[in-house]
């Protein structure tokens, strides 16, 4: 991940302690977000891969909030729009494609549904279509963190503003500040929750207003910028390490595509709409900041964004080329002890 061929220096800007290798590095994981779900689409298309859901407006929100995320300590606890967090935290592309196409060497062994992703070698917590589902599931690993005595280790969760609609997003949030749990709920509010906008599900516009009810800190930051969601979430991070308690952050983005490939957005909102708010896309907005601050020449540019197609390329040929699953396989990995009950 070099920086050389750098542009002079403009005026300094508040990066948060962050060194020019670690901008280029969220950049990077903004970009690959942003391609492979791109080929997610594209492979969707051709008849590839039977689905594939769309972060995109998400990557400053991910890219940033993985930058504070301690490898080997703390534990993600992701949700299914969540690929440039998993990204960012260690997931490689060729292990997101053997996902995509359900391939035999793919973590769950070919069984999970597209974007599904699960490491216990990064962890990343297995993730749930289930709105709302992976909250308890994150407020118990805290718990059990905090009953352990496992200090300078925390979890963080993420969901959408829809999955604050749900029982499990309060109950989780009640738990984890009654027994001030090491974890910090990161909502990803893009405005839509799936056809349903956000002021149709509810009156207050900050999801973040709500942590006050639950006695735990609320912050709101502009997840378009992917530094200003680091030093939330770090903050965030570093204080339930600690033993401050939870927090939840609110990231405000916006979701440009569709739901997944199988929405049709056209039907609930304009293309006047989508294309207006595309001033506010954190890839071209952060890329321009880093060639005007000086971290990358526009040369140095076009050279990463050669760098992440060509590995996404080769990911993509890599995982495709792999076997799928052996249809005896069907029934490993759900009994005990290769018990058959049909039998």
């Amino acid at each position: 991940m070099a920086t050389k061929g750098k542009a002079p220096a403009k005026a300094p800007f508040e990066r948060h302690g962050l060194t020019d290798e670690q901008l280029v590095e969220i950049l990077r994981i903004m970009l690959m977000h942003r391609t492979l779900e791109a080929r997610g689409f594209q492979l969707n298309r051709q008849g590839k891969i039977p689905f594939a859901s769309a972060g995109e407006g998400h990557e400053g929100v991910q890219a940033g909030a993985a930058l504070a995320f301690k490898r080997g300590s703390d534990v993600l606890v992701p949700y299914y729009r969540d690929l440039g967090l998993d990204l960012g935290i260690g997931l490689t592309p060729y292990e997101v494609l053997l996902s995509l196409f359900a391939r035999k060497a793919d973590h769950s062994g070919g069984r999970q549904f597209p974007h599904h992703y699960a490491s216990k070698r990064l962890g990343l917590h297995s993730i749930s279509s289930v709105l709302a589902a992976q909250v308890p599931h994150a407020v118990g690993a805290a718990y059990a963190m905090k009953y352990r005595n496992e200090s300078g280790r925390a979890v963080l969760v993420t969901f959408g503003e829809g999955s604050t609609s749900e029982g499990e997003w309060h109950e989780g949030m009640n738990f984890a500040a009654v027994h001030k749990l090491p974890i910090v709920f990161l909502c990803e509010n893009n405005e839509w929750a799936i056809s349903t906008p956000a002021d149709k599900q509810m009156a207050n516009p900050n999801v973040a207003d709500r942590a006050v009810g639950y006695g735990m800190p609320g912050v709101v930051v502009n997840g378009f910028d992917p530094i200003a969601v680091y030093a939330a979430v770090k903050e965030a991070m570093e204080r339930a390490r600690s033993g401050g308690g939870p927090t939840l952050v609110e990231a405000k983005c916006y979701r440009f595509l569709a739901h997944t490939t199988d929405d049709d957005d056209r039907t609930y909102r304009s293309r006047e709409e989508v294309e207006r708010r595309r001033q506010d896309d954190p890839v071209p907005n952060f890329e321009r900041l880093l060639v005007e601050q000086g971290v990358l020449s526009p040369e140095g540019l076009e050279s990463l964004k050669r760098s992440v197609l060509a590995e996404a390329n080769d990911a993509t040929d890599r995982a495709e080329a792999m076997p799928y699953p052996a249809p005896e396989d069907l029934y490993t990995h759900v009994y005990a002890d290769s018990y058959q009950p049909w039998r």
